[in-house]
């Protein structure tokens, strides 16, 4: 099966872009947390307190995520169609190779579609911040990176299935 490396590349470009779209849209939620399993959660930092952004910065920023938004979400519902329809021309019944050939390309533009819309809007706000924001956001970034890495480097912990309520008289299905 065709297997790409997209999600790769782009994992730590989109979990800024994530990440700084939650910051920046109306701060993050109260109760907003992340860190590593089994270990104490720690507030997620405040972008827009970390960095230091003027008003003006952060209304810019609002204004890039606004005007990304729709058109992200369109680029998405695209990419999602093409590997729907690349996956149907792989596995059907008799398989065809120029209709093969079109989904793939249709779903490598969608991608390379996505990629320039989150690096426009990656480059539109690293063009927003002053030498000293900069500095700032690479650290946060690269702890933010640290931390997803320590993440999926953890152990996965056991997780206990509730056990089911049966009435009386009623016999649990056979596979559990």
């Amino acid at each position: 099966m065709f297997r790409s490396n997209y999600p790769k590349l782009l994992l730590i470009p989109a979990a800024i872009v994530v990440f700084s779209s939650l910051a920046f849209s109306q701060g993050p939620p109260q109760d907003a947390r992340f860190g590593q399993p089994g270990q104490p959660m720690e507030r997620r930092p405040n972008l827009l307190e970390e960095l230091g952004l003027s008003r003006e910065q952060i209304q810019s920023v609002r204004k890039l995520n606004q005007e990304r938004k729709p058109v992200e979400q369109a680029a998405r519902k695209r990419f999602q169609d093409a590997n729907k329809a690349l996956n149907m021309a792989i596995y059907a019944d008799s398989v065809d190779d120029a209709e093969y050939r079109v989904r793939l390309t249709e779903f490598q533009d969608a991608q390379a579609e996505l990629a320039r819309i989150k690096f426009s809007n990656e480059l539109a706000v690293r063009r927003l911040l002053t030498p000293a924001q900069l500095v700032r956001f690479r650290d946060l970034r690269r702890r933010f990176a640290e931390v997803r890495e320590n993440i999926r480097e953890a152990p996965p912990q056991r997780q206990e299935r509730p056990l089911p309520r049966f009435r009386s008289g009623n016999q649990p299905p056979a596979n559990y």
